[in-house]
């Protein structure tokens, strides 16, 4: 496995959900510049980097965007932040989303963590990662 290079913004998601999964595929469809790169919580590049940011790679309720991988200004955003973060840089319609911004990220994170909590009895859960399709797969960091 090679990681991904410098500069890259990886997402990171639990690979065993059946709504992670469908807001990666959400994301690849709109995503033509092929800016993201994704690391399910579960593999062993991102309990490196979560590690790396004192954040429990155990703790799957939790989505992370790391940007400027590998650069001086690197940065990890977690749960509604990285969520915002994901729909700014999607662009078009998706840059709505920038009216939250301006809420406390308690009371965003409050709605995360409801979403966290029932998405499994509602979108499903799946024994494995899912495996990405062969020309997604470049932009999984396990599946390189």
């Amino acid at each position: 496995m090679t990681g991904p290079a410098a500069g890259e913004t990886i997402v990171f998601y639990d690979g065993v959900c059946g709504l992670c999964n469908r807001l990666n595929r959400f994301v690849i469809a709109r995503d033509p510049g092929r800016r993201f790169r994704f690391s399910a919580l579960q593999g062993p590049f991102a309990r490196g980097i979560l590690g790396r940011y004192g954040k429990n790679p155990e703790d799957l309720d939790t989505f992370y965007l790391l940007e400027n991988y590998g650069l001086p200004s690197e940065r990890i955003l977690a749960k509604s932040r990285a969520g915002l973060r994901v729909l700014d840089r999607i662009g078009g319609i998706w840059r709505l989303s920038r009216a939250l911004a301006w809420l406390p990220t308690t009371w965003l994170d409050a709605g995360y963590d409801l979403i966290a909590k029932t998405r499994y009895s509602i979108f499903g859960r799946t024994e494995t990662c899912r495996i990405p399709s062969p020309e997604d797969r470049e932009r999984f960091v396990e599946y390189e």
